[in-house]
């Protein structure tokens, strides 16, 4: 027989206090409240099995959020797993920029190129309700996913299958939005922490980590409206490439946005 208190305190020599609680809240479906004024309850047999498996995954290197099978972004939780990118604070830069860009435009179309979770996608059909907006992933997993997302959330998201642009034939919009794969197939970060278990293809784009940002910024302007607007995030260190990659491709008015730790995150320009 094993008390809630006495549970978090063995799941503590595994894993942080916080992720403790937050596993329990999982397993147990309570709130935070709840669970501190329980926390000399029984907890059943099943339950006490369910959270030991899960803090030990934890300890083990596994991310909370594909743990959850949820992660918060922009105010919103998403449904994530192994299938797809975890979400991150940061991306919310690139929906903060796409909707002050369309503000003013009626009934936008907009793009987004490897919709993953479907997280900035359906972000912006929920942020700008007259927006039609298209989502495409070479994986079907991941649209699967994004489906799922875009449904439980109530976006207007229409899903297709594509390596990039390929199968989009002449569709125009007034604005192109990515998160693409951005790091070097040869860097260590890739073998370390969340990463290590996440899709490496929404990771890892070719040895400068730039291969999925040279195609996009090479194909987007045959897909923008006249006065159309890119944006992609894109890696730390990756700024001046990226500004130089839009200029090589006839992008003008290019513009880089720094994040809230100051790093250049985002980077775009007009068609």
């Amino acid at each position: 027989m094993t008390t809630i208190a006495e549970a978090l305190r063995a799941a503590r020599e595994m894993v942080s206090p916080a992720e403790a609680r937050l596993l329990l809240r999982h397993v147990l479906g309570c709130t935070a409240a709840w669970l501190e004024t329980h926390r000399d309850d029984i907890l059943d047999e099943e339950c006490a099995t369910a959270f030991s498996l899960l803090a030990a995954r934890r300890a083990g290197g596994a991310p909370v959020a594909y743990l959850l099978g949820r992660r918060e972004f922009y105010g919103r939780e998403f449904e994530v797993s192994p299938a797809v990118l975890i979400p991150r604070p940061e991306t919310e830069l690139l929906v903060d920029l796409a909707v002050a860009r369309l503000r003013g435009v009626v009934a936008p179309r907009i793009l987004d190129l490897g919709t993953g979770s479907g997280c900035i996608a359906v972000t912006l059909a929920l942020e700008i309700p007259e927006a039609e907006v298209v989502a495409i992933d070479r994986s079907v997993m991941a649209l699967a996913m994004a489906e799922g997302n875009a449904e439980r959330l109530g976006g207007r998201v229409l899903l297709a299958e594509s390596d990039w642009f390929s199968d989009l034939a002449e569709e125009r919009f007034n604005l192109i939005v990515s998160n693409p794969p951005y790091i070097s197939t040869d860097d260590p970060h890739l073998h370390a922490g969340d990463l290590r278990h996440e899709p490496l293809s929404a990771l890892a784009s070719g040895s400068d980590g730039l291969g999925a940002i040279r195609r996009i910024c090479a194909e987007a302007a045959e897909h923008l409206c006249p006065g159309g607007v890119l944006l992609f995030e894109h890696g730390y260190d990756q700024a001046e490439a990226a500004a130089g990659l839009l200029a090589q491709n006839g992008f003008s008015e290019i513009e880089q946005h720094r994040d809230l730790a100051g790093i250049v995150r985002v980077s775009g320009g007009r068609h």
